[in-house]
């Protein structure tokens, strides 16, 4: 039982890396994809913004 108690805050470490290294593949993929999808969102600016004056 002690062993596995001191397995615990590695297995800790772990996902928070694990959950470090995925928000960081997420933010490298909007980066490169945010330019290039700009122009897909114009026309939904323009339809919600016939409503609001």
């Amino acid at each position: 039982m002690r062993k596995w108690n001191s397995e615990r805050g590695a297995t800790a470490v772990e996902y928070g890396l694990f959950v470090a290294f995925v928000a960081a593949v997420i933010i490298v993929s909007v980066s490169a994809l945010g330019a290039g999808t700009t122009g897909l969102f114009t026309p939904v600016t323009t339809f919600f913004s016939t409503f609001m004056p």
